[in-house]
Formats: C-alpha cells, sequence, structure tokens
C-alpha cells in the first residue's frame, strides 16, 4: 500500500506547485501588464518587461505538467470509490488543460505585433497595439470558458471524495462547491457577462491550497483505502 501513500504526497505537493504557478501565470503576470482600457499602455508594459512576459508563460507550462501528472494520481486514489465517475473526471480534466493551451496562445501571440517584424510594417503602431490587446483580451475570455470542462471535473472529484471515507468529507465538499462556482461563472460569461463574479472563482484556490496541505501532511487513511479496493475486486465481474 505504500505506493498509494506516495501518490497521495506527490498529489499534494502538485496542487501546492500548481496553486504557485498558476496564481503566478494568471493572475500576478497578467494584473502587472495589461491595462484593459489601454493598449498603448499594454503594449509598453510587455516590451519593458519582456522577461516578466515570458515568466507567466512559463509558470503556466510548470502548471500544465502538475495538472495531468496530477489528473493521473486523483484517478488511482480515487478510482476505489467508482471507477466509471474517476475515468469521467479525467477525461473532464484533460479536455480543460489541452483547450488552456491552446488559450495561452493567445498570451504568447501578444508580443509578436511588438516585435517589429518586416511583414507587419503595413501596420501603424496604434494598430498593432490594439492587436496586442485583443490576442490578450482572447486569452482572457478563453480562459473562462475552458472552465465548463475543470468545474465539472472538480464537482465530480469532490463528490468521489465525499463518498470515499479515506478523504475528509469537508475536502470533497469544498472542491465540489469550487466546481460549481467554475461552471456558473463559464455560464454567465457566455450568457450574462455582466454577472460573471470573479467571488465564484474563490473557492478553487482554497480548496487547491487545503487539499494540498492535507495529502502532504496526512495522505489518505491506508486502511480504508485498502477496503474500499478490495471489496471493488469482490465485487467486480469475473
Amino acid at each position: 500500500m505504500a505506493p498509494v501513500q506516495t501518490y497521495a504526497r506527490i498529489a499534494g505537493a502538485l496542487f501546492l506547485i500548481t496553486v504557485v504557478a498558476g496564481g503566478f501565470g494568471e493572475l500576478f503576470v497578467p494584473s502587472r501588464l495589461i491595462v484593459p482600457a489601454d493598449a498603448a499602455k499594454t503594449a509598453s508594459n510587455i516590451l519593458a518587461s519582456d522577461s516578466l512576459f515570458r515568466l507567466g508563460f512559463a509558470g503556466y507550462l510548470v502548471e500544465a505538467f502538475c495538472d495531468i501528472t496530477l489528473t493521473l494520481l486523483l484517478y488511482l486514489l480515487l478510482r476505489p470509490v467508482r471507477e466509471d465517475l474517476a475515468l469521467l473526471a479525467t477525461l473532464f480534466r484533460v479536455v480543460s488543460t489541452a483547450t488552456f493551451a491552446v488559450i495561452e496562445l493567445f498570451y504568447f501571440a501578444a508580443a509578436l505585433p511588438l516585435r517589429g517584424a518586416d511583414y507587419l510594417k503595413t501596420f501603424s503602431p496604434d494598430q498593432l497595439n490594439a492587436l496586442a490587446l485583443l490576442s490578450l483580451r482572447a486569452y482572457g475570455l478563453g480562459g473562462g470558458i475552458f472552465m465548463l470542462f475543470y468545474g465539472v471535473a472538480s464537482i465530480l472529484l469532490g463528490y468521489l471524495m465525499i463518498r470515499s471515507g479515506y478523504l475528509p468529507r469537508i475536502l470533497g465538499a469544498l472542491l465540489t462547491l469550487s466546481g460549481i462556482g467554475f461552471v456558473v461563472y463559464n455560464f454567465a460569461l457566455v450568457l450574462a457577462p455582466r454577472y460573471a463574479w470573479s467571488g465564484l472563482l474563490a473557492p478553487a484556490g482554497l480548496a487547491a491550497l487545503s487539499l494540498g496541505l492535507w495529502l502532504v501532511v496526512k495522505g489518505v487513511d491506508l486502511a480504508k483505502w485498502k477496503a474500499r479496493a478490495q471489496r471493488n475486486a469482490l465485487l467486480a465481474p469475473s
């Protein structure tokens, strides 16, 4: 049973790294560079802080690596509860990570019009600045839209944690709440943007931080995990 506890510790560490890398790449860096209503100022910030701009993208790469690995570990930890739902959550997380990878291209592409390439000389500086800001706005919008997939995965994983018996129900409930927040924010962003309140996303950070700390410090209840796994093995069709 040692590998199960090892998986739990690794998953906890990845949750914590994701909080730091995601917070840096998706919140801190954009807040320092993007001025929503000022294309010229945004372009100036990107050119003046090229290293910070690139570090923001690197933060995403770290987050994506953690998300993919974490998806596998969560499946392994939670499949004794219900393997079909654990697999479904895995698929939703994979789609969300892949979708966000495409969206991140808009973030990195924002710098292309600002680099003075010869093929862009037909555009005026104001037009180039507007193209950069448009790319960043598309990145921000796409980041909100992908949350539906991540939200559904979080709801499923939270439900499995609540039912597991070997992880705290309160953490499962918090993860479920964060998933509901993602889904509601997503539909609000699509159907009624003025009601897309960013506060709906707050439980996600708290859930990831709490779950990460718990898994690193406590891991899972091995006796109950083993009992679940053995019970499923007995019930499985021969």
